[in-house]
């Protein structure tokens, strides 16, 4: 590692996430957009996330998102594989905007392939506003527990979200 990438490396804040991945059991393979999806928003949150875990200093982390028991698990460890803790969510809040996010989706998809540039950014900004939507649930959520930034709960919603891709 040359100098410049150890003082990066460094400069990084200890509050984030410096792992993610989806828990194998809890996921079916997806469709290549699916795949796609999962990938980026699994990157995005690793080049730029904050992650903070109340009264805890011992970050980065490392995350296991999946599904125990129809509730959205959060397993949590130090990067080095300490546990942190798990945290368990209802599903119940989230169903209605995850039912309204892959209908909007599937259409988004759809309309790529045959619709004008006009109705294309029109799905896209209520797929957008459903993403925000869901994104602020999730923060409500997880608050006392884990405190997330904006951009952060977007990309983790994504990877919510892909747990119930049918593959």
């Amino acid at each position: 590692m040359t100098a410049e990438a150890g003082q990066a490396a460094e400069e990084k804040p200890r509050n984030r996430l410096a792992a993610v991945r989806l828990d194998e059991a809890s996921i079916s393979r997806g469709n290549p957009d699916q795949e796609h999806e999962r990938a980026i928003a699994i990157y995005d949150i690793l080049e730029e996330n904050c992650f903070t875990i109340p009264d805890r200093d011992d970050g980065p982390y490392a995350l296991v998102l999946g599904l125990v028991e129809n509730k959205l698990s959060f397993a949590i460890s130090t990067e080095s594989g300490e546990p942190v803790m798990t945290h368990l969510l209802s599903l119940t809040p989230f169903r209605r905007v995850i039912r309204d996010y892959e209908m909007i989706c599937e259409s988004y998809y759809s309309a790529i392939r045959t619709a004008s540039p006009t109705q294309i950014e029109a799905i896209d900004m209520g797929r957008r506003g459903l993403h925000n939507e869901a994104s602020e649930l999730l923060r409500q959520r997880l608050e006392g527990k884990v405190d997330l930034d904006h951009n952060t709960a977007r990309r983790l919603f994504t990877l919510v979200f892909a747990l119930h891709w049918k593959g």
